[in-house]
């Protein structure tokens, strides 16, 4: 068998694994990356791009402020005893420190955007700013390698172009200029001509591509090797200690020694049907996953057959999913659900969350209620806002829309008649068509209190009056479809210590193996903060332990 000598193995590519490789490499490693598919960036690159990092220094360019006192509490009240406060601690205290070393020594770029955090009203919560948008990145600074970078999800993009979460925010909630940036974005993607002779994909990278374009580059400038196609099979140890990994690559195995460590950052669970069962609330499908598909808990067994522990293994980055024929994976309701006339009931015709809360905590509720979800909206909402799947429209929009997306939507002119289709309860379904409509008048949700939080109305549509998330269901025809709950990745993982050690069910560290991301037991606990509170600990853990894997304390 082949051996190969490093001082650091990253095991992934995702946010997590380059930020680890690039902090190595700073402190003088000799680094490898593996990833397993063909392709670079992992969950990371398909996913919206936003970073959750408390007390950032962008937040001054805005007038803005917070403190580490502020964000452990706010951490704290979200995720109760399911973490460690030392663990917590940690985060707060590393996560500007990563995004100040990650912006100096590295193309990554941020800005901090008003996005609120997901419970704006908890003790240490924000109406934003602890939320960071990668900066678009030009695609063409890849070269060739942008074949290898991993296209973002099908749902980020519109008519071939990709949009910031800013600009998302402006469309969804038709806020002022918003057609101004389809029209500005779809004409620039059209008239690069030197791009669409290469590739259909938009020279703009925004999100999850924008930031793993930016540390891709970075990876690459180095001059760090990323095996793809190199699949990991097993960790190799001696006397308790983890010293290398066998890797998997065309077709042979080889051996490569770590002298430093292994940073596993191999992602989660989600796409091993086997596991979901095994781990995960019932009924679960990988179907209705909105991650990639790579991602089958190699990381978690690989270090479990060493003596790792794992927890938090029946948590996921929970949301609302619709399967759309052709799709090679569920696409997810991240935030038109705050949007004013569009509601979630069950099979009683009754609401049982509030609709505009996180997509965490809406696809948690669905737990309950897995086969039974249904979304809810009517004339008026059809023609002014995209919903799902489905495209807004002034004139007509269902003609416009292809036969493959219209075979999941139910359509009936009356709710009675609507609500026996979906086998729904009828007399349900009209007393909650008379509820809201009640509580647009007065704009208070009595039952759940949609738009009441900052975090509601981020996405609400500002013309409505007096809530900009509530609006009654009174425009036939009257429209449904089903969701379920799905998620963006698997959240339970091998247990670490503060410096992302990978820690026995003796709560010992196992020298030389850490980890970071979705194959680590997350800091957020069960809960889900803000907007990038995955992204964000997988940077902010990949940093601690690359530095403490090469002996760098401060």
């Amino acid at each position: 068998m082949e051996n190969v000598d490093v001082d650091v193995l990253v095991i992934g590519s995702g946010a997590g694994g380059l930020t680890a490789a690039i902090t190595a490499h700073e402190h003088g490693a000799n680094v490898l990356v593996v990833e397993k598919s063909d392709k670079v960036g992992g969950t990371s690159a398909t996913s919206g791009g936003g970073t959750w990092v408390p007390c950032n220094h962008l937040m001054e360019k805005h007038d803005q402020s917070d403190t580490p006192d502020a964000a452990l509490t706010y951490m704290k009240a979200c995720v109760g005893d399911d973490v460690s406060e030392d663990r917590i601690t940690t985060f707060v205290d590393n996560a500007p420190k990563m995004l100040s070393f990650i912006m100096k020594n590295s193309q990554v770029d941020y800005i901090s955007t008003p996005y609120a955090d997901y419970f704006p009203d908890k003790p240490g919560g924000k109406d934003g700013w602890r939320t960071l948008d990668p900066v678009p990145f030009n695609a063409a600074k890849l070269g060739d390698n942008l074949e290898k970078l991993r296209d973002p999800h099908p749902q980020t993009i519109f008519m071939g172009f990709t949009i910031t979460i800013p600009e998302a925010s402006k469309i969804i909630t038709k806020a002022k200029g918003w057609l101004w940036i389809l029209m500005k974005q779809k004409i620039l993607y059209t008239i690069d001509l030197p791009m669409r002779m290469k590739t259909n994909r938009h020279r703009r990278l925004t999100g999850g591509n924008a930031l793993l374009g930016r540390l891709f580059k970075s990876t690459l400038d180095r001059k760090i090797p990323i095996w793809t196609e190199a699949g990991m099979t097993s960790l190799v140890e001696a006397k308790g200690n983890v010293t290398g990994a066998i890797i998997e690559r065309d077709g042979k195995k080889v051996q490569v020694n770590a002298r430093r460590g292994v940073i596993m950052a191999a992602g989660g669970f989600e796409s091993n049907p086997d596991m979901r069962s095994q781990y995960l609330k019932g009924p679960t499908d990988v179907a209705w996953s909105g991650a990639p598909g790579t991602n089958r808990g190699d990381g978690h067994k690989a270090a479990e057959a060493v003596g790792a522990s794992l927890s938090l293994m029946n948590g996921a980055w929970w949301g609302p999913t619709i399967q759309v024929p052709g799709m090679d994976r569920s696409i997810v309701m991240f935030a038109e659900r705050s949007l004013p006339g569009i509601y979630m009931v069950n099979d009683k015709g009754e609401r049982y969350v509030n609709e505009g809360s996180s997509y965490d905590v809406v696809g948690n509720a669905m737990q309950d209620y897995a086969d039974n979800t249904w979304v809810i909206f009517d004339a008026r909402a059809r023609k002014k806002y995209a919903i799902g799947p489905l495209m807004p429209g002034s004139v007509k929009p269902d003609s416009k829309t292809s036969k493959r997306i219209m075979s999941l939507i139910h359509k009936a002119d009356s709710l009675e008649e609507l609500a026996k289709e979906i086998n729904v309860n009828s007399d349900g379904l009209l007393e909650t068509a008379k509820r809201v409509a009640r509580f647009s008048e007065t704009g208070i949700d009595e039952d759940f209190h949609k738009g009441k939080s900052a975090y509601d109305r981020y996405y609400g549509d500002r013309t409505v009056e007096p809530n900009p998330c509530l609006a009654p269901i009174s425009e036939p025809p009257f429209y449904a479809f089903q969701a379920r709950p799905g998620d963006i990745g698997t959240k339970g993982g091998i247990d670490v210590d503060v410096n992302a050690q990978a820690l026995t069910k003796k709560s010992k560290p196992i020298a030389g193996l850490y980890a970071v991301g979705n194959c680590s037991s997350s800091v957020m606990g069960h809960s889900y903060p803000g907007a990038g509170a995955t992204l964000g600990p997988a940077m902010t853990f990949g940093y601690i332990a690359a530095k403490h894997a090469m002996g760098v304390n401060s």
